[in-house]
């Protein structure tokens, strides 16, 4: 065996977490699950692995190993990967299990997924979506539906109207002007849109100048290495630019833009179509452009999209006044065609994920965390070794009465048990020396008392005599007197 110590270091993109951060995401999924579920939404789960022939190839990430999963082979020799994302375990359980649902099938469901992705702020490989999907029903209106629940699943978590923008997008439209242009090279015409949904989908990060040169021959990064662009003319780029370019202050102003840049064909006509049956649902019902707007930069990275797609940013701020640039915190659109994988036949669907770890991130950066600091157990201080019998009773009888209790194990005095009692956070703590058994009390001092006390004194022999927040109750009724003293306000 090597005598060589590994480090103790947790892998590029994953993290460790401890309560607080497990009880905000808790909090989370649970004022988004109440949305879904006004809107007559159920609970699905789905298993981590699935097989990787299931899940297709759909990452955006092309170039990463395993197309950016995370996978290993099986007994039987069959590869099985890590979902990426919770939609296509979706198409792959209503393939499996159709005869059997309601249609349409509506489901929310919540849980991690994992990419084999580079990690980087707000960027895991491990991370939580929690999503909302509407399986066999084709039509705008059930787009429109999916895209105004995730309005309401945003407002729901705590995200207020404008500090959040619904950007919105159709394939269909962004397919009409494709089948309008011409590219040279050796690229199949679904290699080279590939490349083109991958460049307007870099448009934020890279602008118009990074865009089209990825539309052409392609681009030298800052660190020297180049990327193969669509090969695109120059007459075709500037049309995908101008249909790209083509986002307005309003919707009404984007639209009439779009029918220039689209062309009159017929499935342009049919995609505008489209987009004016959803904002026309959309308005009805009071989601207007402080909800949600049109954007035709807006493409999503996964190749399985169909028809409508759309993406969630905040248009938030940190606490000293700069914007958050942490990416977009959700998205999702149409993908008519995944189910059919299983099947053969085509099963419209729509729906969209929230990316719960880095929406959890952005409010915390914008100094609005979902909860505040958690309360720790009542705390019994130990004075005696011998008396173990005595702390464990007293911190039993506390939990028979509903209250989080724990006696300190650790090795130290008193002073080191108030500083643990401090970092848990503790509200009480209970003292049972030999005085107090021999008077049959409990001593009990609430420390957010002694918290507030101690920034107006500030004289350690005045904090000894006043002893503030510490009082004494009658051993037998000491629990409603530990219940009492943390339900009140400090």
């Amino acid at each position: 065996m090597s005598s060589t110590r590994p480090e103790a270091r947790a892998p590029r993109g994953f993290q460790d977490r401890l309560g607080p951060a497990i009880a905000a995401e808790a909090e989370l999924i649970h004022r988004a699950s109440q949305a879904y579920e006004r809107w007559g939404f159920q609970r699905l789960d789905t298993s981590a692995f699935e097989f990787t022939d299931s899940l297709g190839k759909f990452l955006p990430d092309k170039d990463r190993p395993n197309e950016g999963v995370f996978s290993l082979q099986d007994d039987d020799e069959q590869w099985m990967s890590l979902r990426y994302d919770l939609t296509a375990p979706l198409a792959r359980y209503v393939a499996e299990n159709r005869q059997g649902l309601p249609k349409p099938f509506r489901r929310w469901q919540a849980g991690p997924v994992w990419r084999n992705e580079k990690p980087g702020p707000g960027r895991f490989r491990q991370f939580t979506q929690c999503d909302a999907d509407s399986v066999g029903v084709p039509g705008p209106a059930a787009d429109a539906e999916i895209i105004m629940l995730a309005c309401d699943a945003l407002e729901a978590i705590g995200v207020a109207r404008g500090e959040y923008s619904l950007r919105i997008n159709t394939r269909r439209a962004l397919n009409a002007v494709l089948s309008q242009v011409s590219s040279s090279g050796s690229q199949s015409e679904e290699e080279r849109n590939g490349t083109i949904l991958r460049a307007i989908d870099k448009l934020d990060r890279l602008g118009t100048e990074g865009v089209t040169a990825l539309l052409g021959e392609g681009r030298l990064d800052e660190s020297g290495d180049f990327t193969k662009g669509a090969g695109l003319d120059a007459a075709s780029i500037e049309r995908v630019m101008a249909f790209v370019s083509a986002g307005q202050s309003d919707n009404d102003a984007t639209v009439m833009a779009l029918e220039k840049a689209i062309g009159n064909t017929d499935m342009g006509l049919e995609a505008l179509s489209e987009i004016k049956a959803i904002t026309a649902v959309m308005e009805r019902c009071g989601f207007g452009g402080d909800r949600a707007t049109l954007d035709p930069s807006i493409v999503r990275g996964l190749d399985y999209y169909t028809g409508p797609v759309f993406e969630a940013e905040l248009n938030m701020t940190t606490p000293d006044g700069k914007p958050l640039n942490i990416g977009s915190v959700g998205g999702g659109g149409r993908y008519d065609d995944l189910v059919a994988r299983f099947t053969g036949e085509s099963v419209p669907a729509t729906g969209f994920s929230i990316g719960v770890s880095r929406l959890i991130t952005a409010l915390e950066a914008a100094g609005r965390p979902l909860l505040g600091q958690a309360m720790g157990p009542v705390l019994v201080l130990v004075f005696d070794r011998d008396a173990m019998g005595d702390y464990f009773e007293l911190a039993q009888r506390l939990r028979n009465a509903g209250i989080a209790a724990e006696v300190y194990l650790g090795g130290s005095g008193l002073k080191a048990q108030m500083k643990y009692a401090d970092r848990r956070n503790c509200p009480v703590a209970i003292m049972f020396g030999g005085d107090e058994k021999e008077k049959g009390i409990v001593s009990i001092k609430d420390l957010r008392v002694g918290k507030k006390k101690a920034q107006a004194i500030k004289d350690n022999e005045t904090w000894r005599e006043e002893r503030p927040g510490q009082f004494e109750a009658p051993l037998d009724t000491f629990e409603k007197i530990v219940a009492e003293t943390i339900a009140a306000e400090v």
